[in-house]
């Protein structure tokens, strides 16, 4: 790809290091008060910092866009990111997925709040239940993705046959928030159950080549056909200064919530879509701002402040943004969207390490003035507090259990089997960080949550998921043998 549109315009690529301030759609060229030098420098500083081999970063504000790019697409190479290359953004395609179902929901292909069975009769019973508002916004108390031998070969219609049901929930559809991939492989079966084409088909011809991007997908080893260049994950241990290219695993059913490859400049362009009247030739203003709307029942507590059909809300003081986090193998990428300041920041990164970038470049911009929302919580120093003693347990989120367990030093881990795998550190009534057993760094922020009635630890939650807690049946009291 020689060029990029995100105004409907061609604008030249321009010289690797520091992009030229773009015209937007929507705006004239009015200057961003962003200095890109500055952002070069410090993007630069942080990759280094964090060992990250690349890195993008978009800021949009008036009108225009300032992108800046360093580093290379795979350590070592020596071919060099530029505003072009594609990085794995993980869990951002599924704002992109969710832009694309509110989209068919704006043309009246589809209701936000109507049960599904009309559209999808393989949910059976629980189509009657199920509406595309919680699989937008993870109400719909579907347990984390099966992890099975065949997963790869799964079309999405099996996926949502097989693994879609009612014992599949953690919780019952509208009560509670539970982040899952599964919502966002239902919606991409509805969207071709909708549109009669594939999902990337159809990703392809409603949303990416409309606002300008060159479509790129990675799927495991293989990638959707595409001359665009594509950044390379890299697993860093930061310990042994070491940095390693991984391949991505995605699998073929999990497309529609992991698989698209973009650039930071095309995550703007997708940012503008809320940005003043946004682009009403695809998603109506209107409907846009039903998408950053918080569901009521939606607490996605450790990933954001509440969570609307498609996007997460992170407050900061007066100010709402708006936006999603992806992490692919070896990738960590951001988009943050204010439409009332009129704001889009966009980061992507090649590395694991990638999100202590983003954490030291919030401090960063919020240095300069860019208010961009505040750290994340499991990253700000917090005064300890003793763990409460009724929490050790196993707590089941379909596939995955969380084995919560007593340390010798009186405190709580983390536990695989006898493997301890991280601290849980308490800072507030039922709050913890769960932090690295050698760094002591902070790795996500959970909570355990009590019954109301009975006072009982029931709950656990971490990075969003919610897992409930499997109570072992009572061992009989062994009795003395009787005395002749």
């Amino acid at each position: 790809m020689g060029e990029v549109s995100v105004t409907g315009r061609e604008i030249p690529t321009p010289h690797r290091g520091v992009s030229e301030v773009v015209p937007a759609r929507g705006g004239g060229a009015t200057r961003v008060p962003v200095d890109s030098a500055w952002l070069a420098t410090t993007l630069s500083a942080l990759a280094e910092r964090h060992q990250v081999p690349g890195a993008q970063l978009a800021v949009h504000q008036g009108g225009a866009t300032v992108a800046v790019e360093v580093g290379e697409l795979e350590h070592g190479s020596g071919i060099p990111v530029t505003r072009e290359t594609a990085f794995p953004i993980g869990s951002i395609s599924k704002a992109w997925t969710a832009t694309l179902a509110m989209i068919l929901v704006a043309d009246g292909d589809l209701e936000l709040d109507a049960p599904l069975e009309e559209h999808l009769p393989e949910l059976d019973d629980l189509g009657g239940q199920l509406t595309l508002r919680q699989l937008l916004s993870h109400t719909s108390g579907f347990a984390t993705s099966p992890d099975l031998p065949e997963l790869p070969t799964l079309s999405l219609r099996r996926y949502v046959r097989e693994h879609c049901r009612r014992h599949s929930l953690v919780l019952p559809p509208g009560t509670g928030f539970s982040y899952s991939t599964r919502n966002y492989v239902l919606i991409g079966h509805l969207i071709e159950t909708i549109t009669g084409m594939s999902w990337w088909e159809a990703m392809v011809s409603i949303l990416l080549r409309p606002l300008g991007v060159e479509p790129a997908a990675v799927l495991g080893s293989m990638r959707a056909p595409s001359g665009r260049p594509v950044a390379t994950g890299h697993s860093v241990n930061s310990a042994l200064g070491r940095v390693r290219p991984v391949q991505q695993s995605l699998t073929l059913a999990d497309a529609p919530a992991g698989a698209l490859a973009v650039s930071a400049v095309d995550l703007v362009a997708l940012g503008l879509m809320h940005v003043g009247p946004g682009v009403p030739a695809l998603l109506p203003a209107d409907w846009a701002e039903r998408m950053r709307q918080a569901v009521p029942d939606a607490d996605p507590f450790g990933l954001a402040d509440g969570w609307g059909p498609g996007l997460a809300v992170f407050r900061d003081g007066d100010t709402d943004w708006f936006g999603h986090d992806g992490n692919a193998n070896g990738t960590s990428c951001y988009l943050r969207i204010d439409p009332i300041g009129g704001w889009v920041v966009a980061l992507t990164t090649n590395a694991s390490t990638g999100s202590y970038l983003w954490e030291e470049l919030l401090a960063e911009l919020h240095q300069v003035g860019l208010p961009l929302g505040a750290p994340r919580r499991d990253m700000v120093p917090q005064v300890p507090v003793a763990p409460p003693t009724d929490c050790v347990g196993t707590y089941v989120n379909g596939p995955t259990e969380y084995l919560v367990t007593a340390a010798g030093t009186g405190g709580l881990c983390l536990a695989n089997g006898s493997e301890l795998i991280a601290r849980l550190a308490f800072y507030d009534e039922m709050h913890f960080v769960l932090q690295d057993l050698t760094s002591d760094r902070g790795l996500h922020t959970g909570r355990f949550l009590r019954d109301p009635a009975t006072k009982q630890v029931e709950q656990l939650q971490i990075g969003g998921r919610l897992a409930q807690r499997r109570w072992q049946p009572a061992v009989p009291e062994a009795r003395s043998p009787a005395i002749p």
